[in-house]
């Protein structure tokens, strides 16, 4: 269920038009060596979508560079786990690492996989999320559109039973949700779930939710950096995971463009590392709570268009959102869209919790 896209333009700069400076692959490499000298030993990360693609990519990468890390990865293959575990004991014999096998789509399985997290650990650092798929029209048991559930609901849900132990770390405090950052569009207000949402339209509506989901919790969690990022063309699982002559098509067209277009599996997990880790992206209190930052790099502009305003929406290479972007995030706020969805988002978790499991 990793995320990945593929974009007409592949590797595009969604923000060549404004005056950033892209995140160079050597400055990547050098900030997360790094890593284990700035940040103290200890951390904690939780991988929501790490048994395979961009998730496994990027969990690899931390279990690899932190310091004696603690890290919980939550899927669904328990054979897939334990290859990853073992990889990662090799990777690095010092840290630990624990499999949560689980249906990330449902929210009670969401409480339920919060809950023995909560049990084991008083602090998190860092929250990280690839869940996702390109199955649509398809609904879950407790009523949610299941494609919308996993990049969504599922991921809001995780945030809010976690954040308090996020709020807690004395270092890092950081939330990465992977999906279409730099690509969001127009919110179908009467229709958030998406069921009517036409397909070309649904990757713009469900970007812009989760961007600005990630700014209202960011005000009510100033000392969390949120970070919504688009990943580029990755080779996963994701179409491979659904069914149809559409899937299949893009499964063919996909394999054989990949090999051109693709972001390699390392770049794409030490890429993820560096916005995970680096002070380029700060909370809004502007505390130190990341590497510090590569020669030639700047903090960088939130998804409101405020330099280092706690929520960002990053391309793949590091970059912020472009001003157009900005714009259409901008007039969304001026309608209301935020309090709309927070209202939803608040109401579909009552009524799932409220009703019994059968």
């Amino acid at each position: 269920k990793s995320i990945t896209n593929i974009p007409t333009n592949a590797r595009q700069n969604c923000s060549s038009s404004h005056n950033t400076t892209m995140v160079t692959l050597a400055q990547v490499q050098s900030s997360n060596q790094k890593i284990s000298s700035e940040l103290p030993a200890g951390l904690v990360a939780v991988f929501v979508g790490a048994t395979s693609g961009i998730g496994e990519f990027a969990l690899k990468q931390f279990a690899k560079h932190a310091l004696k890390p603690r890290v919980y990865f939550v899927g669904r293959s328990q054979e897939s786990a334990d290859r990853i575990k073992e990889e990662c004991k090799q990777l690095n014999s010092e840290g630990e690492y624990f499999f949560i096998k689980a249906d990330t789509s449902l929210i009670k399985s969401v409480d339920q996989v919060c809950d023995e997290i909560k049990e084991k650990e008083k602090t998190i650092n860092l929250l990280f999320f690839t869940t996702g798929t390109l199955l649509f029209g398809t609904e879950t048991s407790e009523g949610l559109h299941f494609a919308v559930s996993l990049a969504y609901y599922s991921r809001t849900r995780f945030i809010l039973n976690l954040l308090p132990l996020i709020r807690k770390a004395d270092s890092l405090r950081r939330v990465v949700s992977v999906f279409a950052a730099c690509k969001e569009g127009l919110v179908f207000k009467d229709d958030f779930q998406g069921w009517k949402v036409p397909f070309m339209s649904s990757r713009g509506h469900v970007s812009s939710m989760i961007t600005l989901s990630l700014e209202q919790i960011a005000k009510e969690a100033p000392e969390v950096s949120f970070i919504h990022e688009f990943p580029g063309p990755v080779d996963t699982n994701l179409i491979r995971g659904g069914e149809g002559i559409i899937i299949s098509i893009l499964g063919i067209v996909f394999k054989l463009i990949s090999p051109f277009v693709c972001i390699p599996h390392q770049e794409s997990g030490e890429r993820h590392l560096f916005i995970s880790t680096s002070s380029m992206y700060p909370s809004s209190k502007q505390e130190k709570g990341g590497v510090q930052l590569e020669d030639g790099l700047s903090i960088a502009r939130g998804s409101d268009a405020k330099v280092g305003s706690g929520a960002y929406s990053l391309d793949w290479n590091g970059e912020s959102a472009s001003p157009a972007v900005e714009q259409i995030l901008e007039r969304l706020r001026n309608e209301g869209i935020p309090d709309q969805l927070w209202n939803h988002t608040k109401s579909e978790f009552e009524r799932i919790i409220a009703t019994p499991t059968n």
